[in-house]
């Protein structure tokens, strides 16, 4: 009785310690800036970005927002697009976290516009 007690203690030790999820740590959005402060936003990485606390995530991927819609000279905010897209972002950095968030930008953009119907402007 003694030996199956012992077996079953090891067997629940095993299933226990296996059983426990792997919890990443956040980190501060400021790990990755450089001696001034400054963050390289084409060298940033989707596992960063996931790896970021929530309200990090949100102001960069808001930043990035600006920066492509800068660049298509739009000046206007769709409030429940951009909530929309940094959402989208931030899912599609979670499954791809080598990508650089610029391209993971660019794919929810992309993705985003075609479900719109959106056609730019070569």
């Amino acid at each position: 009785m003694e030996r199956k007690m012992y077996r079953a203690l090891i067997f629940a030790t095993i299933l226990s310690a296996t059983a426990i999820p792997v919890a990443r740590a956040q980190v501060d959005l400021s790990t990755y800036a450089d001696a001034n402060g400054f963050l390289n936003v084409q060298k940033l990485t989707c596992a960063q970005l996931a790896g970021t606390w929530q309200g990090d995530a949100d102001r960069l991927t808001a930043w990035y927002s600006g920066w492509y819609n800068g660049l298509a000279r739009k000046h206007y905010m769709d409030i429940v697009k951009s909530k929309e897209a940094e959402h989208e972002i931030i899912v599609y950095c979670k499954a791809n976290p080598g990508q650089l968030i610029i391209e993971a930008v660019a794919v929810v953009f992309k993705d985003m516009r075609a479900k719109l119907g959106i056609e730019m402007k070569p």
